[in-house]
């Protein structure tokens, strides 16, 4: 019976329900006390995330109309709470299918930040870290490729779908760790074809080897140090990898890609998805829009109605697949919005109690971390910051937060994360 346990431990399937499934596929249905411990232990006992998604609301979303509603209250400007499947947990109105999904997802509600400006809360965002001019931090994305086995990935394994002006970026790591960024998956991805034939293309590369090669004498140095031989070599690599249907959606049933949304986000998550299955570590996504000093309550309204329905589909999805608990999933802002309503009827930078939600990765789902005021007021109860949610996340793809990477530019030992991790959102 080992090769059976085996398999059953080891496979991507290794749930209770899998088990014993399993087990009463094989005739083995009269040990069901010893399957379901051997089952409990089986998911006590699972293997690191593999994968992150990241999906930014650039701009800094408001938490009282996304994760932390205050409905009643006269912060919530009108804003109505809605339940969800833990009783005791309520989201904006708009997050109907996510509602039905808050077991598989936790809060964090008390982050707070010393970043209330749009380009340096990114980076904080981003890489855990404030802005330091001696200092280029990696990206959380990048760290994760960098630490993490390469495997039999020929495409990028940090991508960047719908980026904004600040994509993720390797930092001191090298620029071979920055995001390779794509747009809308709903059109051709541009750059990984040859513009000639097949064999005219061989002969051109054939031309540049002869060139590199003459390059090369007395400057081997200098063409080490700018890598772009490596470059050349893993874009054909690329573009001659099976890998690179992963971004094509339209080769998912309709019925699935209307699940997600006829969206930009709905099928940048479902490429994600997609991405994450061929080995990509880290696909960060982005809804902009979010920088709501007018008209904050109508603008989230219109992003919450894609929202929702993307990210809901995302956690079903993998799920549906036993990937969620491979696959990290985080989705927030660099910042929050003030309790206060603007003569405008926007809310302004808020940096002092925002939200984010994290699903998957074998983190616990269903927990709300931390407490706003709800006069808004107050300074939030057990208050975390981003760097925090990094080392959390860390640790559920298998890194530890503390290990350190030397910054080339400085010789400087800098750690992964200089965060805690929340033990609250262990499973």
């Amino acid at each position: 019976m080992e090769p059976l346990m085996r398999s059953l431990f080891c496979g991507p399937a290794h749930g209770r329900r899998a088990f014993l499934l399993a087990s009463g596929f094989a005739g083995l249905s009269w040990l069901t006390p010893v399957a379901e411990l051997l089952a409990s232990q089986a998911e006590k006992t699972r293997g690191p995330a593999q994968s992150l998604i990241m999906l930014w609301l650039q701009g800094g979303p408001s938490q009282l109309e996304t994760f932390d509603p205050q409905p009643g209250k006269a912060i919530a400007g009108g804003t109505k709470g809605i339940n969800t499947s833990i009783k005791t947990v309520q989201l904006a109105d708009g997050f109907e299918q996510l509602a039905d999904l808050m077991g598989d997802v936790s809060l964090v509600r008390s982050l707070v930040t010393k970043e209330g400006d749009h380009e340096r809360g990114t980076y904080l965002l981003k890489t855990g870290y404030r802005p330091d001019p001696t200092v280029q931090h990696p990206a959380l994305g990048a760290i994760c490729c960098h630490e993490l086995p390469v495997g039999g990935t020929g495409i990028p394994r940090h991508i960047s779908i719908l980026p904004s002006q600040r994509p993720a970026r390797g930092g001191f790591l090298g620029d071979e760790f920055d995001a390779f960024q794509v747009a809308d998956p709903s059109g051709t991805l541009p750059d990984v074809s040859a513009p000639v034939s097949a064999e005219r293309n061989e002969a051109r590369f054939h031309d540049l080897a002869v060139v590199e090669q003459a390059f090369r004498k007395g400057r081997s140095r200098r063409v080490e140090a700018t890598l772009h031989e490596d470059t050349i070599r893993r874009a054909r690599v690329m573009m001659s990898s099976e890998q690179l249907k992963a971004f094509d959606v339209s080769e998912e049933p309709a019925s699935l890609r209307s699940e997600y949304g006829d969206t930009p986000i709905g099928r940048a998550c479902l490429a994600a998805r997609r991405l994450t299955e061929v080995g990509v570590r880290c696909v960060e996504l982005t809804l902009g829009g979010f920088d709501t000093h007018v008209n904050n309550h109508a603008i989230h309204r219109g992003l919450v109605k894609q929202l929702d329905p993307a990210l809901s589909a995302l956690i079903r999805d993998l799920k549906r697949r036993s990937l969620l608990d491979k696959t990290v999933i985080l989705c927030g802002g660099e910042f929050g919005r003030t309790p206060k309503i603007n003569l405008a009827g926007g809310r302004d930078h808020w940096t002092e109690g925002y939200s984010v939600a994290i699903a998957g990765g074998g983190l616990a789902g269903g927990r709300v971390i931390g407490e706003t005021d709800p006069e808004g007021v107050k300074t939030p109860d057990k208050p975390f910051n981003i760097a925090d949610v990094h080392a959390t996340i860390l640790q559920a793809i298998g890194l530890d937060a503390r290990k350190e990477n030397i910054a080339a530019a400085t010789g400087r030992p800098v750690k992964l994360s200089e965060g805690k991790v929340i033990k609250a959102l262990l499973a």
